[in-house]
């Protein structure tokens, strides 16, 4: 598809109107969760909307290191163009989490890349890399599990999701749950380890959703799938 361009549009004017959606009440919202922008995310999509699909643009904004910029860059990329050593090297530099979480979901999950890039980052000791890892992970094991050896991911899980960093430890309860939700055979295991191991057991929910605690989640997703 050939990309659209946008008369007179440029990184530093973009870089004024993102400043000019700034809203403290957003930023305060954001900041909380530890993205270091003002910016509705409702009003950002719309601007991507606007500009639709333009790399060149895109890789202009991502290297101003402006999180709102970034978060826009993502919205106007083509997954498929980056290299496998520069979604690498983007995925180092995306400390902010909403940047992070668009990054894995919004283009490399729709790389051809994406592969090696989860058996290289699940084993990296950077605990924000890993998490990326495992969150492509959790998606092969909902969407192609052949040639996972979900035994063996059960068994990292049960040794050290316990003591893993908030992220990693978020992305890997993630992935446990998804083995209890999809694989039967598995689910007595997976449940046990979330029950033996109390992840995100006591985290505030919100009446209405599900809690992350893998035991509650495991059961609620299968309700539901057998309802």
């Amino acid at each position: 598809m050939p990309e659209t361009s946008v008369p007179d549009t440029s990184v530093p004017q973009l870089l004024a109107e993102l400043a000019a959606l700034e809203d403290p009440k957003a930023r305060a919202v954001n900041e909380r969760h530890g993205d270091d922008h003002g910016v509705n995310l409702g009003k950002l999509r719309a601007l991507a909307k606007r500009l639709k699909t333009q790399q060149d643009l895109a890789r202009g904004l991502w290297a101003t290191d402006d999180t709102a910029a970034m978060l826009l860059a993502l919205l106007i990329c083509r997954p498929k163009a980056f290299e496998r050593d520069e979604l690498d090297a983007m995925l180092r530099q995306a400390r902010a989490p909403k940047v992070h979480d668009w990054l894995v979901n919004y283009v490399v999950k729709k790389s051809p890349h994406a592969e090696e890039l989860r058996v290289a980052w699940s084993a990296d000791p950077d605990p924000v890399v890993a998490s990326a890892g495992w969150a492509l992970t959790t998606e092969r094991v909902a969407k192609k599990p052949d040639g996972l050896d979900l035994p063996a991911l059960l068994d990292v899980i049960e040794a050290d999701m316990k003591d893993a960093p908030d992220g990693l430890q978020w992305a890997m309860n993630h992935c446990l749950a998804q083995i209890g939700i999809e694989h039967p055979e598995y689910r007595a295991r997976a449940i046990g380890i979330g029950e033996r191991l109390e992840v995100l057991k006591d985290y505030p929910t919100s009446p209405g959703c599900t809690s992350p605690f893998a035991p509650v989640w495991i059961a609620e997703m299968v309700r539901r799938q057998t309802a």
